[in-house]
């Protein structure tokens, strides 16, 4: 059923270490060739609105198809996506903003070598392009909203069932056409092409998405043979959902380090749109959702992060490093309303 997991089994390296080390090292390599798509006719706001957000939530994606596989209800999912998107916007945004703040206007500049004419147009084209970046971020922290408030009013019944599901991936599908045509439209304006290296690292990222797979249905599988008081089967919502978090947390750092707040930015909302609509939406297609009593909370608790964010974008040009405090404060209420009790 799983040839890598059978190579790993045959050289007696089977433990959770060698599997979580697999989950963290094909994340790594998936974040290293989207690096290098930057250079292929990607931009950075593309990058990480379209192309990141399918790669650090594939393992959501993975989580979704292992429990319908297990005909489980899918109340792990709702968890899973529920936990991932909080932990994104407040704690995985709040703590490289503290370290390092969170500035679009930190991006890259022009150089000091130009002069006169070219200089001044050189500013100009940063500036358009921040401008540019700044509303897409804009845009995806909208979608955020819309997202999260359409999920709550069709959650208002207590459960998202095969119709509501449908709901949730015809709102994706259409989110992912204008995303396209938005990559196509500046790749045209711009008069860049898809070259081979381009399709040779989507390669590369599908081999670590393969390790992505391995290492998760193990996981998965393991956490549902423990009976710690709180390692086992019931918490698996929870502790998948931080699981999945860890390549959100390698990117917003990796990004935010090199002075990339956009892609810091945009990789972390973007991946919400992974969990909420579509992880929720195909789970709810295979088998209807029961809502956990921290549902509105955690859903509330999201969508004043998006508006916060988006306040922050449009009128601050990025998340100011004190910003970081208040973000860390919705993050442990929703953890006391989701593990109390």
């Amino acid at each position: 059923m799983n040839p890598l997991s059978d190579v790993i089994d045959s050289l007696g390296a089977t433990s959770v270490w060698t599997y979580l080390t697999l989950f963290l090292a094909s994340s790594l390599l998936m974040i290293w060739r989207l690096e290098a798509l930057l250079k292929h006719g990607m931009e950075g706001t593309a990058l990480g609105t379209l192309v990141m957000p399918y790669c650090s939530g594939l393992g959501n994606l993975i989580f979704v198809a292992l429990i319908a596989s297990k005909k489980d209800s899918g109340d792990e999912v709702l968890t899973n996506c529920l936990v991932n998107n909080v932990t994104n916007l407040t704690l995985i945004l709040a703590l490289p903003a503290l370290v390092w703040g969170l500035q679009l206007s930190g991006e890259k500049k022009s150089t000091d070598s130009k002069s006169g004419g070219k200089k001044k147009s050189a500013k100009a084209s940063d500036g358009t392009e921040r401008r540019l970046n700044q509303l897409s971020l804009l845009l995806t922290l909208a979608a955020v909203v819309f997202f999260s408030g359409v999920t709550w009013a069709l959650g208002a019944d207590g459960k998202l069932d095969a119709s509501d599901g449908l709901v949730l991936v015809a709102l994706f599908l259409f989110w992912q056409c204008f995303q396209v045509y938005d990559v196509l439209k500046h790749n045209l304006r711009q008069r860049q092409r898809f070259g081979p290296l381009f399709y040779l690292d989507v390669f590369i990222v599908l081999l670590g998405a393969g390790g992505l797979y391995s290492s998760i249905d193990w996981l998965v599988a393991w956490l549902s043979g423990q009976q710690g008081e709180f390692i086992n089967a019931k918490n698996i919502g929870w502790l998948s959902g931080w699981l999945m978090v860890l390549p959100n947390a390698l990117l917003a750092f990796f990004y935010a380090a090199r002075n990339r707040a956009d892609i810091a930015y945009a990789s972390q909302v973007g991946d919400g749109h992974i969990c909420i609509p579509l992880c929720l939406g195909l789970s709810a297609l295979i088998h209807p959702l029961t809502l956990p009593r921290f549902f509105e909370t955690g859903i509330g608790i999201l969508i004043g992060a998006a508006v916060v964010h988006a306040l922050c974008v449009a009128f601050a040009d990025g998340l100011p490093r004190w910003m970081g405090w208040p973000l860390l404060a919705g993050y442990a209420w929703f953890l006391s309303a989701g593990l109390s009790g």
